[in-house]
C-alpha cells in the first residue's frame, strides 16, 4: 500500500475503533455494570479475527489491512503510555509510602504463588505439544509464570479510578503492588528472551536499565521538575510551550523503558509520579486527558485484539485445558494476594478487595502473550487459552469487587460514586470530588 492508501485505511479504522469502543463501553456499563475499559477491551477483541474477521472477512480485511498494523501499533503505544503518565499525576506517594510493605508483600505474594502454578503445570502442557518448538522446561515455566503472575496495570488503573478509588490507601497500595508486579514479570520474560538466544544485555537492559531509571526519577526527578511546576504555578495554566516540554519528557521516558527493554508504560507511569503536583499535573491532566481517553487508548485495545483469535480452542480437551489454566491462576493470584495482604493487617473485605483487584489481567497479559507467540515461545492454542483467561479474569473483577468490598464502602461513605456517562472520565479524581 502506498503512504496515501494507508492514511485512507487509518481514517477508516479510526471512525469503526472510537464508535465501536464507545458503543461496547456503554452497553456494558449501562446493561453489566462493568466500567468502561472493559468495554474497550472486549471491543478489540470483536473487532479483531475472533468475531469480525470470522463472520465478514473480506469487509475486516478491508478496513485492517496488514500493511496498516504498524501504524496502528505506535499510535496504541503512544495512547497506553500517555494514559499511564496521567495516571502517574495521580499517583499518592504518600499513600504509597504508608502502605509499601503491604504493597511489596502483595505483590511478591502474587508472583510466588503463580510461579508454583506454572510449575506445576508446564511439563503438562509441555507434554500436550502448546509450547513452541526448541522451548525447554525453564524457558515454558518461566513465560507461563509471568503470564500467569502478569497484572492489567493499565486497565487495573482504570477499574480503580472507575470504582472511586482514586486517591484512597487502598487504590494507591494496589496500583503500587500492580507495579511491582508487572515490572518483575517484564524482567523474567526479558530472561526468558535472553535464554532464547537474544543474549544475557536483553535481561541485564531491563534489570539495570529499568531500576536505575526508577530509582533516578523517584528522588532527583521532583526536584529536577520543579522548575516547570514555578512556572504553571507563576503563569495559572500550562501554556503550549510548558505542553510541548513536558511532552518531550514524556516521549525520552517512554523510549527509555522500551530501549532497557520493559515497556513504554512504565516510563509515561514514573514520570507522572515524579512531577510535583499543583497547576501543572491539574492542566496537563485537563488538557491531555480526552483525547487520550477517547482516541489513543481505543488503539491499543484494537491492536491487541487483531492478533487474539479465541477460535483456537476448538475441541472439549483444549478447552478442559483453558479450564484448567483458567481456575489455577485465580487460585494463584487472588487468594495470594489475599493471604499477604491479611498478614500485613488489612481487615478481611479490604484484603478480598486488594485480592481481586490484583488477578485482572487485561491487556498487559496481551502484550506478552504476543511477544510470546511471535517469539515462538507459546503455540497458537495456549495464546488463545492464556487470552481467554485475561479475559474473564478482567470481566470478573469489577462485579467481584463490588460484592466483596466496593457496595459495602460506598455505603459507608469510604469510595466516591461511581462514574456514569454524565461525568467526565477524569484521572485522579479525589473521593470528595466524585460525590
Amino acid at each position: 500500500m502506498s503512504n496515501a492508501e494507508i492514511s485512507v485505511a487509518f481514517f477508516l479504522q479510526m471512525a469503526v475503533i472510537i464508535a465501536a469502543c464507545r458503543a461496547a463501553g456503554w452497553l456494558v456499563k449501562t446493561y453489566l455494570g462493568q466500567p468502561q475499559v472493559v468495554g474497550e477491551m472486549i471491543a478489540g477483541v470483536i473487532l479483531g479475527p475472533s468475531l469480525f474477521g470470522l463472520l465478514a472477512p473480506d469487509l475486516q480485511a478491508m478496513i485492517f489491512p496488514k500493511e496498516t498494523k504498524s501504524v496502528l501499533y505506535v499510535g496504541a503505544q503512544l495512547g497506553i503510555g500517555l494514559y499511564m503518565f496521567m495516571v502517574g499525576l495521580g499517583f499518592r506517594a504518600d499513600h504509597f509510602r504508608s502502605n509499601v510493605r503491604s504493597a511489596a508483600a502483595v505483590s511478591f505474594s502474587g508472583m510466588i504463588a503463580p510461579f508454583l502454578v506454572a510449575i506445576a503445570l508446564s511439563p503438562w502442557l509441555m507434554h500436550m505439544g502448546l509450547f513452541g518448538k526448541g522451548v525447554d522446561a525453564m524457558q515454558a515455566t518461566l513465560f507461563l509464570g509471568a503470564a500467569i503472575s502478569i497484572t492489567a496495570f493499565p486497565v487495573l488503573a482504570r477499574i480503580i479510578q472507575e470504582r472511586g478509588l482514586a486517591r484512597t490507601p487502598l487504590g494507591t497500595m494496589t496500583l503500587s503492588a500492580g507495579a511491582i508486579d508487572d515490572a518483575c514479570a517484564w524482567t523474567v520474560l526479558a530472561l526468558v528472551l535472553a535464554s532464547m538466544g537474544g543474549g544475557s544485555a536483553v535481561a541485564v537492559k531491563a534489570i539495570v536499565g529499568g531500576g536505575l531509571f526508577a530509582g533516578l526519577m523517584l528522588t532527583m526527578g521532583p526536584k529536577l521538575l520543579a522548575p516547570l511546576a514555578r512556572m504553571a504555578e507563576r503563569e495559572g495554566r500550562v501554556s503550549p510551550a510548558l505542553l510541548g516540554a513536558v511532552l518531550v519528557l514524556f516521549m525520552l521516558c517512554a523510549w527509555a523503558m522500551d530501549a532497557a527493554g520493559l515497556h513504554s508504560v512504565f516510563g509515561g507511569f514514573i514520570l507522572g509520579a515524579a512531577m510535583p503536583r499543583g497547576v501543572l499535573t491539574r492542566e496537563l491532566k485537563r488538557q491531555l486527558e480526552p483525547f487520550a481517553l477517547v482516541v489513543l487508548v481505543p488503539m491499543f485495545f484494537t491492536f491487541s485484539g487483531l492478533n487474539t483469535q479465541l477460535t483456537m480452542v476448538s475441541s472439549l480437551s483444549l478447552l478442559g485445558v483453558a479450564m484448567v489454566i483458567l481456575i489455577g491462576s485465580i487460585l494463584a493470584k487472588a487468594v495470594a494476594c489475599w493471604a499477604a495482604a491479611r498478614v500485613t493487617g488489612h481487615d478481611n473485605p479490604t484484603a478480598m478487595g486488594i485480592g481481586v483487584l490484583m488477578n485482572a489481567r487485561g491487556m498487559m497479559e496481551l502484550i506478552i502473550l504476543n511477544i510470546g507467540l511471535q517469539k515462538g515461545i507459546i503455540g497458537p492454542a495456549l495464546f488463545s487459552m492464556l487470552v481467554l483467561m485475561a479475559i474473564v479474569t478482567t470481566l470478573m473483577t469489577s462485579p467481584v469487587f463490588e460484592w466483596v468490598y466496593g457496595r459495602r464502602a460506598r455505603e459507608r461513605g469510604e469510595l466516591g460514586a461511581l462514574e456514569d456517562d454524565s461525568e467526565p472520565e477524569t484521572i485522579g479524581r479525589t473521593p470528595a470530588a466524585a460525590n
